[in-house]
């Protein structure tokens, strides 16, 4: 069976399977992968180990797929990790490659792709923000970038946050004074706005600047954000003398502002990178059979933060195959810097470094640093991994015994993975929608994060009780049709609602209609002074109702998870509200795009107008043909 590829690699992929039984079998899994083995070539490629629902357990790759592969039907020589997932394998999907490094790549995108369970994970996959300068303008913008890199201009990144983003963008205006407006704003200011007044702009929507001049500024910008300060700053203090010795005080002050700033950011780097380049560096530290790998991102010998990350799925990984994972996850879209500085040396370091080259367009040299700035660097970053850590241990020992508490005060069997949170939002009644958050060992997990738009017409708007029953009653039947046998780590050991007796009750019959019976379900209510925090209600299943000492570390904990589901609840409804304020009545009418929205507004004035026009006053109007015009008409008329 061919089955679809990613568009990079035109290699057709085979899935091979064999019949068997369904539940975990550690002869069924080698005689499955026996069956692929006896048709796999000998050339590089990529295979997919899948259970019997068809989910992807693991990606690997391979300089030789018909050897790699064998190595699984070995089974005394495999781990008890590798032998679970032998025995849970049913069938595999195999792709040819040119190269070891394109297995490589493709292994690293549908890593990304299905998250396997057997596959070490990078967590924190959110995209990295750029400084972007803008190219398509006479007057150049300086912003903050995340996503696919489109708009045509100059990318400076990536930074470890937004908040360093944040400070450079800071720097910048007070430097050259770049606009940061929209081209909206711009194009309808007839006076300075603010950041004139306060120096962080020149000012050039209202001319009080040449194109030239600020073309000089921008190329200025790009020097600094490129690493090259120093001539920057030393083209700042020969205008500051130029301007002082034609007695030009007032030009002479504001450079000197300038020049100060610069060498304030340049005073600020928390890290020494002199000498160093374009360089990413990555240091890893283990203990108590977690991971961490501390970057740092230096670019043109500045600073642009740094980030700890703790991957996933690493027990009984070797840490060389945690590290090799980790890089190639990393760089899936991120850019490398030329220079990729590591702690260790890797078995597959000039593989790693082929691959890399091949995704970004340029030549990345991957290396261990014996000596001088760049050791230095890899030590002030191994020491960051350990303490980043350690305060990641201590957090997960925290959380460990707040969810311990939390199964002892709810009656767990034991501390649950899984905590499900709900709530309700909408302003009487309109634009009403559910939310749910999900919160486990590791924290919040906001990927998991689900709205629920309430659209059944049973559900009358502004009843809280029936919006929480249509809400549970869809999260919970989903979850029985897609993972009946609970296995996929989807359903909750515990579920709070935020409510008395009521929204308990709720949730209980939907549990007893589905005929779930072992989901425990507690209700949160404010209690009886709804301003004081600490005096929370917990409901339970079997009718008592408690509260906990205000001093409550557990208390504190739940606080924060109700406060949660409020945050997300009412941000997701501000969205839907104000997505609804700028909705049309014509948006209902089929096959009408803006364009011909656009114009049918502008010649009637209002919606109403055009629903109550004449077929011929509608093919009057500008841009609208006699087709459009009679559908507009049919949807308003002919019913």
């Amino acid at each position: 069976m061919s089955v679809r590829t990613p568009d990079r690699f035109n290699e057709d992929a085979a899935t091979y399977a064999v019949k068997g039984a369904d539940a975990p079998d550690l002869e069924t899994g080698v005689a499955a992968i026996r069956n692929v083995v006896k048709t796999l070539p000998t050339r590089p490629g990529v295979y997919r180990m899948q259970d019997a629902r068809g989910d992807v357990l693991y990606v690997g790759k391979a300089r030789a797929l018909k050897n790699r592969v064998t190595n699984y039907t070995q089974v005394a020589r495999l781990s008890k990790r590798l032998q679970r997932m032998v025995a849970q394998t049913r069938s595999m999907t195999v792709v040819t490659t040119n190269s070891e490094a394109e297995a490589l790549l493709l292994e690293a995108q549908l890593i990304k792709r299905y998250r396997p369970p057997y596959n070490v994970l990078l967590r924190d996959d959110k995209s990295f923000p750029f400084i972007l300068i803008r190219a398509d303008h006479d007057y150049p913008r300086v912003q903050l970038h995340r996503g696919a890199r489109r708009a045509k201009g100059d990318y400076f990144g990536p930074f470890a946050g937004a908040g360093q983003v944040r400070k450079t963008l800071n720097a910048l205006q007070k430097l050259f004074l770049l606009r940061s407006c929209t081209d909206g704003f711009f194009n309808t200011r007839d006076r300075p706005c603010l950041l004139y007044q306060i120096k962080r702009c020149s000012a050039p929507c209202v001319d009080r600047i040449s194109a030239a001049d600020y073309a000089e500024l921008v190329a200025d910008s790009k020097r600094f954000l490129a690493g090259k300060s120093t001539e920057v700053q030393a083209k700042l203090g020969a205008q500051m003398q130029d301007a002082a010795e034609k007695m030009d005080f007032e030009l002479a002050a504001v450079l000197r502002d300038r020049l100060k700033a610069l060498t304030f950011i340049q005073g600020t780097q928390a890290i020494n990178a002199e000498g160093v380049g374009d360089a990413d560096v990555f240091a890893m530290a283990e203990k108590e059979g977690q991971i961490g790998i501390q970057a740092f991102f230096i670019r043109g010998g500045q600073n642009w933060g740094h980030r700890a990350f703790f991957p996933a799925h690493v027990a009984d990984v070797p840490q060389d195959e945690v590290f090799s994972q980790f890089l190639m996850q990393f760089y899936e879209e991120v850019p490398p810097a030329r220079n990729v500085l590591i702690d260790r040396d890797l078995p597959e370091c000039e593989l790693l470094a082929e691959a890399m080259s091949e995704r970004a367009g340029y030549k990345v040299a991957l290396s261990v640093p014996q000596r001088s700035a760049r050791r230095r660097l890899i030590e002030q970053a191994k020491r960051n991994a350990v303490e980043a850590l350690d305060r990641r241990l201590a957090e997960s020992t925290t959380q460990a015994r707040l969810l311990r508490e939390v199964a002892e005060l709810f009656g767990l069997p034991d501390s649950p993975n899984r905590i499900e949170v709900y709530d309700n939002s909408h302003i009487q009644g309109t634009n009403a929608l559910g939310a749910m958050i999900v919160a486990g060992p590791e924290g919040y997990r906001k990927g998991q994060y689900r709205k629920f738009n309430i659209k059944r017409a049973e559900t009358a708007p502004g009843d809280d009780f029936a919006m929480m029953r249509e809400v549970l009653t869809r999260r919970f039947k989903r979850a029985q049709d897609e993972d009946p046998d609970r296995d996929r780590g989807d359903w909750p050991d515990l579920v709070l609602v935020d409510g008395g007796r009521g929204q308990l009750s709720v949730a209980l019959e939907v549990l007893e209609d589905l005929g779930i019976e072992d989901v425990t379900v507690v209700g949160i209510a404010k209690g009886p002074h709804h301003g004081r925090e600490g005096r929370e209600v917990f409901h339970l299943a079997d009718g008592r109702e408690f509260q906990l000492p205000v001093n409550s570390p557990v208390l504190f904990y739940l606080q924060r998870l109700r406060d949660e589901v409020h945050r997300f609840a009412i941000g997701a409804h501000r969205e839907k509200r104000a997505k609804a304020m700028g909705a049309s009545p014509l948006d209902e009418v089929p096959g009408i795009g803006p364009a011909r929205k656009k114009a049918l507004l502008m010649h009637f004035g209002t919606a109403k107008a055009v629903r109550s026009a004449s077929l011929e006053d509608l093919q009057k109007a500008p841009g609208v043909s006699k087709g459009t015009a009679q559908q507009v008409y049919d949807f308003y008329h002919a019913r």
